[in-house]
């Protein structure tokens, strides 16, 4: 008898069944179809969860009027497997039969699966087959090295999975050699213009005049010194021009890595009477050819007889939707109308990433559309293509490369068959380690996410909403930078100056300058001239550390949340999962010198107030002062934590000695632990042996999801840059504006693994450097400073005087007394205001 079987959402089982009486939940039901003979599970649809029947293989019975399947996604990972539904199919059994075999049949299902260790990655995909999507490298590693050059095709070997796909885009040479090139023209990707300066010529491209250098007008052997360049001009340009220009068949020869070959252009080649037909029939008898795509109809149908029975897929790629197919002239988003009609020469489709997700005006993302359901259902792979780690992606993303693969591949409603990207590092990571991940866990082991303003990346630094979105997010600590007001409240704000943190400037007290020389070198407005209830009226401000670059955080919400008191934060945390809190203190000399505030006495009294004398949750304070250290060690038990905050290429025996008696732990910049020249890595300092060996946990700061934050080592994912942070360094914990994607890391299947594949390695420190030529070295900097006695050693800070023009505090301590400047008194001069203004209403 003759089964067939049928996938469907691993916790739709979960919640059909109830161990104990071992029967369907109330409202389930299971039993046999209208057919005869058919098995069925009746399900009630979830509009929040976009429930689709089809991903429970009942599409070809209709889904309308049927009874619920209630999804929890509240089960651990490690209880999810996949629903396997049986049909059986052309019985002649009587119906009464058919029924009692049906639920007998299910009932053992469920019973197997009760036994089952279910965490089998090959059930969990929602691809046409079941497997897991295909890793395809355009061009090679194209996102670090010129598209199609040999590094860029031989790094993939060494940094991503052992079945990435290699991408080349065939080119054709004027005596009818195949080679992988990522634009027509060569000027656009080689330096052919230093060897044939003459070349330049204009020639129609699918009817368009097109001006350039082309390969048409060369024979290969022409081509034997031109090399590759970058074709992005934000990517490096260290790596250019070295070696050859690589024909189809020594692609092969670099890595036994499967192949992708791209057709285009076909009619263009033809006029130059070169058949790219008849090339890609005679180099697929001699090279192993996995994937074979064209944008051309006519193309694809023509040699699709030549490949039936093979194992070579042939898969029409759709161009932007606008753009007219060359055979048909039509646009390529009313192809879509007719998958029936591509299924007839076709195995797959490969597509634009926005046809699956589209973005708003904004940039923001928009319900998927229905083209990969629509895909499978021809029975069509449907592959996705234009990913880029440096790219501008949507903000839905957070600049956060992996979270943006994982949702064409891992949504919960299905999964594409394959992704085309310039960084296959980070497509392997969300294939093989970050997949199916039960997000439910939070463990607070290392390294530690501890926030930086709560979750800043997101939102307005210190607000309700960052600090909200830090909790969800995962982190372990969230941290409050403490700032005091004019009548005495401790504030959470990310700076003492309001400028660049509030919209002051377009507020009644935007004249509210004060130059003070121990605070900073210029002009501010501070939070110590304001009450409580007047910064309380300002509207947040998201920071924007990479806006130079044309990076903009959550534009939406740039202006959303509300301050929070240190009270208010302390309240907000104690009830959250978290494993601690973090208090940032800066400037207490100066609190007590010159504005008789006592930021020590006031931060303890706010937190036994809060309840911290008699809580589970750690209290952590972290301050560049060893002299705050120092009076919080003499009078509470919390984890001190001492801040260099400037980089240091090492540490004096007697510094390291020194913070041992007053701190526990350290924070340390990123390129205190791994040095960086033009930010390429040099070489890692030795720093946290040091600091370990004395007792001294090492925390590290700052991570950012913008790819423009990041040395080029990293690969323009964050996730490489943590894992080398803690696997490669030994980190103990990371301070981050994005606390989701620090725990998404430590959710990942392949920390626990013995033998981690090659893309969860740490980097090796200098190893970009090693494959530059001399000639393309970047200038070596000025070597960091030594942290040594005289850095951190400091005298005790001063007892606070009784300030005349003070008013009491609401925690012992004094309120502050100075006034903003004004008039021709004020040092910051009027054009200076103006400048900052017209600044920040640029931004705004």
């Amino acid at each position: 008898m003759d089964y067939k079987w049928v996938s469907g959402p691993a916790d739709a089982l979960c919640s059909l069944w109830r161990p104990r009486r071992g029967k369907a939940k109330a409202g389930v039901k299971i039993q046999t179809g209208q057919r005869q003979g058919e098995i069925v599970v009746l399900i009630k649809s979830d509009s929040t969860l976009l429930t689709r029947c089809q991903s429970l293989g009942l599409t070809e019975h209709g889904c309308e009027g049927r009874a619920v399947i209630r999804f929890d996604h509240s089960m651990p990972a490690a209880s999810r497997c996949e629903l396997q539904l049986v049909r059986k199919m052309g019985s002649r059994s009587s119906p009464a039969a058919g029924r009692h075999a049906a639920s007998s049949f299910v009932g053992f299902l469920l019973l197997q699966w009760l036994g089952l260790a279910c965490a089998q990655n090959s059930s969990a995909w929602r691809t046409l087959s079941g497997n897991a999507p295909a890793i395809i490298a355009k061009g090679g590693f194209s996102g670090m090295f010129p598209d199609s050059s040999v590094n860029a095709y031989s790094f993939v070997s060494v940094s991503s999975s052992n079945d990435t796909i290699l991408w080349c885009d065939v080119r054709l040479t004027k005596d009818g050699v195949g080679i992988c090139l990522p634009d027509l023209k060569l000027d656009n990707c080689t330096d052919i213009t230093y060897y044939y300066p003459d070349g330049k010529r204009t020639y129609l491209v699918n009817g368009v005049k097109t001006v350039g250098w082309f390969s048409v007008d060369y024979d290969f052997a022409d081509l034997a010194l031109v090399s590759l360049t970058q074709a992005i001009y934000s990517r490096t340009y260290r790596f250019d021009s070295q070696g050859p220009i690589l024909n189809v068949s020594a692609l092969r020869s670099i890595s036994p890595l499967g192949i992708w070959l791209n057709i285009q252009h076909d009619n263009f080649y033809s006029q130059h009477n070169l058949s790219m037909r008849s090339y890609v029939l005679s180099v697929t008898k001699n090279v192993v050819v996995n994937y074979l795509s064209s944008p051309e109809l006519q193309f694809l149908s023509r040699i699709e007889r030549s490949f039936r029975n093979t194992t070579t897929k042939l898969i029409f790629r759709f161009l932007a939707e606008g753009t007219r197919e060359p055979s048909t002239n039509l646009t390529y988003v009313s192809l879509l109308k007719n998958l029936t009609y591509i299924k007839a020469f076709a195995s797959g489709i490969l597509v634009p990433k926005n046809y699956i997700w589209p973005v708003t005006n904004d940039n923001y993302l928009r319900p998927n559309t229905s083209i990969v359901a629509d895909a499978h259902s021809a029975g069509l792979e449907i592959y996705a293509s234009d990913f880029a780690n440096d790219n501008l992606f949507s903000y839905s993303y957070s600049y956060d490369p992996l979270a943006e693969y994982l949702n064409f591949i891992d949504n919960g409603l299905f999964s594409v068959d394959g992704v085309v990207s310039d960084f296959p590092i980070t497509l392997s990571e969300a294939v093989g380690c970050f997949s199916h991940l039960n997000t439910n866990s939070r463990d607070h082991g290392k390294p530690l996410i501890i926030s930086h303003n709560g979750a800043s990346g997101e939102y307005a630094d210190c607000t309700d909403l960052a600090y909200q979105k830090a909790v969800e997010d995962g982190a372990d600590v969230i941290d409050c930078s403490v700032q005091f007001t004019k009548d005495g409240t401790l504030v959470c704000m990310s700076n003492v100056d309001l400028l660049t943190i509030t919209t002051v400037t377009r507020s009644p007290y935007s004249s509210r300058f004060s130059l003070i020389p121990e605070i900073k070198s210029s002009a501010g407005i501070f939070t110590f001239n304001f009450t409580w209830d007047e910064i309380n009226n300002l509207k947040p401000l998201i920071s924007q550390p990479e806006s130079m670059y044309g990076l903009m955080r959550n534009p939406r919400y740039r202006k959303r949340g509300a301050f929070m008191r240190l009270s208010d934060f302390l309240k907000f945390a104690l009830d959250k999962p978290l494993f601690g809190v973090l208090i940032s203190i800066e400037h207490a000399k100066f609190m007590a010198e010159r504005l008789g505030f006592d930021v020590v006495e006031s931060v303890i009294s706010s937190l036994n107030d809060g309840g911290y004398n008699n809580t589970s949750l750690q209290v952590m304070i972290q301050s560049p002062n060893s002299s705050v250290l120092e009076m919080f060690k003499q009078l509470t038990q919390y984890k001190l934590v001492y801040k260099v905050d400037y980089p240091i290429r090492d540490a004096d025996p007697s510094s390291v000695s020194d913070i041992r008696t007053f701190a526990n732990a350290v924070a340390l910049s990123q390129d205190s632990i791994y040095s960086d020249s033009n930010l390429y890595i040099t070489g890692e300092t030795g720093l946290i042996p040091k600091f370990h060996a004395a007792g001294l946990d090492v925390y590290v700061y700052l991570f950012q999801n913008e790819f423009t934050s990041q040395p080029w080592d990293f690969f323009s994912d964050a996730t490489v840059m943590i894992n080398t942070y803690f696997v490669g360094a030994g980190v103990d914990g990371i301070i981050t504006d994005f606390p989701g994607t620090g725990r998404r890391y430590k959710r990942n299947t392949c920390r626990n693994l013995s033998e981690p594949p090659n893309y969860m390695l740490p980097i090796q420190a200098g190893g970009l450097l090693s494959l530059m030529t001399p000639g393309s070295l970047p200038p070596a900097m000025a070597p960091m400073p030594v942290l040594s006695n005289s850095n951190v050693t400091e005298p005790p800070l001063p007892t606070p005087p009784p300030p005349s023009t003070a008013v009491p505090s609401q925690h012992g301590g004094m309120a502050p007394s100075l006034q903003p400047t004004s008039g021709c008194q004020c040092v910051a001069s009027a054009y200076i205001q103006l400048v900052f203004i017209c600044g920040f209403y640029l931004l705004m």
